[in-house]
């Protein structure tokens, strides 16, 4: 199982429907979510969450995902920055505060199995703004396939 990661400060503020970033699975093929980072780049505080998605539906640009093991097999899953317009949230799998600083974040990780992410290109998790005003963050995904 090889690991991939990717990072990059946020396009849009989010809210409760349309993610910061977010990462969904390939057609043929599941992946593993290991770690998730998220910090704030203004003196306001937010809510932030980490939530499934059911639809590729309003995402933002492809990114260009990178393999901890260089030359190794290039990733299947993609990450998309901001979305441009609602999509189809599902389960919140994860929530809390960023603190009214630069600087306050959060790194969740998910042992040492992962979140599973099925196949299927409307299988994602993105970071979402569940209540309240949005706010640009630093993001990164870490995930196996």
């Amino acid at each position: 199982m090889a690991r991939y990661s990717f990072g990059m400060r946020g396009t849009v503020a989010g809210t409760s429907l349309r993610a910061m970033m977010s990462i969904f699975a390939p057609a043929t093929g599941n992946f593993r979510l290991v770690e998730v980072s998220v910090t704030n780049t203004t003196a306001t505080a937010l809510a932030i969450a980490l939530a499934r998605f059911t639809a590729a539906t309003n995402v933002g640009a492809g990114q260009t995902e990178g393999e901890y093991d260089n030359g190794g097999p290039v990733p299947l899953a993609t990450v998309f920055a901001g979305h441009t317009g609602d999509g189809t949230v599902g389960q919140i799998l994860k929530q809390c505060t960023l603190g009214a600083y630069v600087g306050a974040g959060i790194i969740w990780t998910f042992g040492d199995r992962g979140v599973l992410v099925a196949e299927g290109t409307a299988n994602g998790l993105g970071i979402i703004v569940p209540t309240g005003t949005g706010q640009l963050c630093d993001l990164d995904f870490t995930w196996d396939e």
